[in-house]
């Protein structure tokens, strides 16, 4: 297939994704994270980490699943510690956890990792001098990756970003990564410049200027 120069990494996920799926993807971490600091706030300091992060785990999962439902996503079943996804155009969806700064932790996942080897066939995008072998990829992964401080004492209650990722087929490094409020922009229709000049008042052929005062 030949390429297409409109092709890239943004381009097909927000071709792929709707923007209504991104959204509640969002609000369903925000609101998972939340259930999960409410549920274990109250446990004594040398276990809060550690019900903090299994509450997170279990929480953001449903609230995740439950956002795929919403969007026809088809959610895989959840069932204890399975990696909860779905599907959206050519992009199985996935979703993890991260103290920010460590996007290494990503990969620390078997099956995430298995899941990234299809990402080789969006490589070319990136490296011209593979553009020649690139064809539209039928199957893609991209992460929603909910980054937390990494202290039960600095915004337990929620993540302090949450970033939408493309992982290179290794899982070593990202294609595309980009918070999720950034993203959601590039949802907004582009005002060409035919729009602007149609938005432009302009003065009627054969009316007198006000300025003139209807004088002969």
């Amino acid at each position: 297939m030949t390429p297409l120069s409109k092709d890239s990494i943004p381009a097909l996920l927000v071709h792929d994704l709707p923007r209504e799926l991104v959204m509640g993807v969002e609000d369903a971490f925000n609101m998972g994270a939340l259930r999960a600091y409410d549920s274990s706030r109250m446990m004594a300091d040398g276990h809060l980490a550690h019900v903090l992060g299994q509450q997170r785990h279990f929480e953001m999962n449903e609230a995740f699943h439950k956002a795929l439902q919403a969007a026809d996503a088809r959610p895989s079943p959840i069932r204890g510690n399975d990696i909860i996804t779905g599907r959206a155009g050519i992009f199985t969806v996935g979703r993890f956890n991260i103290p920010t700064g460590f996007w290494i932790n990503g990969r620390r996942s078997h099956t995430r990792r298995q899941m990234s080897l299809v990402n080789k066939a969006l490589v070319p995008l990136l490296q011209p001098s593979l553009f020649e072998q690139y064809s539209r990829p039928s199957n893609a992964v991209v992460f929603f990756v909910a980054c937390f401080s990494g202290s039960v004492r600095v915004h337990p209650h929620g993540p302090v970003s949450i970033n939408i990722a493309v992982p290179d087929d290794e899982m070593r490094g990202w294609l595309f990564r980009e918070p999720l409020s950034v993203f959601l922009q590039r949802y907004e229709p582009i005002v060409s410049e035919s729009q602007l000049d149609l938005a432009k008042p302009k003065l009627k052929k054969g009316r007198d200027s006000a300025s003139d005062g209807g004088q002969a």
